[in-house]
């Protein structure tokens, strides 16, 4: 009988959970049952709000502005002349404003033909032209960029007024490391202990920085006072505004750099036509009884009269002669500087003007800008 219990408890363990009974004698056994353990559902976690990327600070989008070069014009790395040449470009042909200096004397231009270092920095299919030689339906509405060279993040800026020499350091004792010219932009890293003198970013220079006399650079919107004072060797020596800074010399004149031009080669040779280029601006200057006394502009209107007018800044006289087909067109007589004449011409007939600095015992010096406008 024990051996039958026995028997009936295994077979119950065996099939437990199978729904069979055991019986003895007519009596229920007891169903033993193997209950597996289920571990409850684990919750699925609600996603979470995606997380945005960080945003970033980016450059406004500039949308570029379309103009037509007047005459063949040379690109640089810098708004500058003292700036690295990244390459020409021919009369008449279409370019893409994206930038201003301060002075908006010069434009930035989309230029992406491979990469040209200036101070260790690449152009970033950028260059820059001056402003005076690109026409444009409208004045650009582009934004003014600030810095260049070796720090592009360098908001101090400097136009330059008259041309000047550039020298290794602090006073007119130094060397003459090379010249700028008037609308030429600087990048300013420092200034003398009395103001007088500005330290400019110069790759011709001593670990490329160079001294000019800060009375011939005009700074726009720039606090001069937080510019680090430097030494004549280099060395920064702390920041603030000098004590009884003294006023500014008196511009010295100087004789203008020779540009050889010539009537068989005019400093600059515009073709006007009805759809495209139809005005021009050229600026330069002229020196007597020393220096450059003259230059030579050529252009071939598309209309029959044109409208010729002359700005002037510095102490000479200027002499200008209107020529066609190398004879003197009769009746010009002359232009004075603040004065504006329309003249006849004839439709794609090439035309020279002589523009040439009046001769005097004294060194005298003058900046010009003519402007031609052809009438339709």
């Amino acid at each position: 009988m024990l051996n039958k219990r026995i028997i009936a408890v295994l077979l119950a363990l065996f099939c437990a959970g199978c729904g069979i009974q055991i019986k003895e004698n007519g009596a229920t056994t007891p169903t033993f049952q193997i209950i597996t353990a289920t571990l409850l559902p684990s919750a699925t976690p609600r996603p979470s709000e995606p997380l945005l990327p960080p945003t970033a600070t980016q450059s406004p989008i500039v949308t570029p502005v379309e103009g037509i070069t007047s005459t063949q014009l040379n690109v640089r790395a810098g708004p500058s002349t003292a700036s690295d040449v990244l390459g020409l470009i021919p009369a008449n042909t279409t370019v893409q404003i994206v930038g201003k200096d301060p002075g908006e004397n010069w434009w930035q231009i989309l230029y992406p033909v491979g990469v040209y270092p200036e101070a260790g920095q690449a152009n970033e299919g950028k260059g820059w032209v001056t402003a005076q030689y690109v026409s444009t339906a409208s004045k650009p509405e582009v934004p003014v960029i600030r810095g260049g060279g070796s720090n592009p993040d360098n908001p101090n800026m400097a136009v330059i007024q008259q041309q000047l020499n550039v020298r290794s350091g602090p006073g007119t004792s130094f060397n003459a490391l090379g010249t700028l010219n008037p609308q030429d932009v600087v990048s300013l890293t420092g200034k003398d202990s009395n103001g007088a003198w500005l330290q400019i970013e110069y790759s011709a220079g001593p670990e490329g920085k160079g001294w000019i006399n800060a009375a011939f650079a005009q700074a726009q919107g720039v606090d001069l006072s937080g510019l680090p004072i430097v030494t004549d060797a280099g060395q920064v020596i702390g920041t603030g505004t000098p004590v009884n800074t003294p006023l500014p010399p008196t511009p010295t004149v100087v004789p203008a750099p020779s540009d050889n031009d010539s009537a068989q080669a005019p400093a600059i040779n515009v073709v006007f036509t009805a759809t495209g280029t139809r005005s021009l601006q050229f600026t330069s200057d002229v020196s007597s009884p020393s220096g450059d006394n003259d230059d030579w502009l050529q252009f071939t209107p598309s209309t029959t009269s044109v409208i010729l007018e002359l700005t002037c800044t510095g102490s000479g006289l200027l002499s200008l002669e209107l020529l066609q087909t190398g004879q003197p067109v009769p009746h010009w007589g002359n232009l004075n500087c603040g004065e504006s004449k329309a003249i006849i011409t004839r439709a794609d007939m090439a035309y020279q003007l002589h523009v040439q600095a009046t001769a005097s015992g004294d060194l005298n010096y003058t900046r010009f800008t003519i402007k031609i406008v052809s009438v339709p």
